[in-house]
């Protein structure tokens, strides 16, 4: 798959054209996840979708020992890994298609991408857990847990067809593949890549980059959103 062409401030999300981090979605693969239907971005109490997230979450999910978060200016910190096939699976903020997907690859071995962070300002890494498929490695869903005592809660949820979400610089960087018709399962037309910033309790957008790849562009309708709208403080 093509790496991601950054253009605006903050850019991250996927890299490098097949990796895992650079999620391409098989024609049959997207129609499985397409009946998820939904982006929904936690803790929108009457929000908008994704440029306006609302109030966090207060759901909190299975108990875990988060680790303290380290002092201003340290450079890293031991991290207690925390079980995020739990997390997702007691979850009720996950969609019941996500949980049923969620299955070992391989014996023990779940498809499952977990990052620690310091993303919401807490005492403790928040944890961000990307769900995918076996097969293709296509994202199923993103979310992020923030500490709570002993247990953690969804703040951020986002369940759609080949979306990634990345920790950059204290910040939550979430791409999204988009195909046009006809393009094959390594040859995605573009990619959106959206940047959040966490800020009096909610996770706000902050920026958006839409990059569009050559030799794919033309070849089809582009199935993906218009650019959200901008949500300032």
């Amino acid at each position: 798959m093509r790496g991601l062409k950054t253009s605006g401030p903050k850019t991250g999300g996927l890299k490098a054209r097949g990796g895992r981090a650079s999620i391409a979605a098989s024609s049959t693969a997207i129609a499985g996840l397409a009946a998820v239907g939904l982006f929904t971005v936690a803790c929108s109490s009457g929000g908008t979708g994704a440029q306006d997230e609302g109030a966090a979450r207060t759901d909190s999910v299975a108990k875990a020992t988060p680790s303290p978060a380290p002092p201003s200016g340290e450079a890293g910190q031991r991290v207690d890994p925390v079980d995020s096939v739990k997390l997702i699976l007691t979850d009720p903020q996950v969609s019941e298609r996500v949980k049923a997907d969620l299955k070992p690859c391989a014996r023990d071995s779940y498809p499952v991408d977990t990052s620690y962070g310091n993303l919401t300002g807490g005492t403790t890494p928040d944890v961000v857990v990307n769900v995918m498929t076996c097969d293709d490695a296509v994202g199923m869903g993103t979310y992020v847990y923030r500490a709570d005592g002993e247990k953690y809660e969804n703040v951020f949820a986002a369940e759609e067809p080949a979306v990634y979400a990345a920790i950059d610089r204290g910040d939550l960087v979430v791409t999204k593949q988009v195909y046009a018709k006809g393009d094959p399962v390594t040859e995605p037309s573009g990619e959106e890549i959206t940047t959040y910033h966490w800020a009096n309790g909610k996770f706000t957008q902050q920026y958006w980059v839409r990059n569009e790849f050559s030799g794919s562009v033309g070849d089809g309708d582009v199935v993906a959103p218009e650019a959200p709208a901008t949500n300032e403080n």
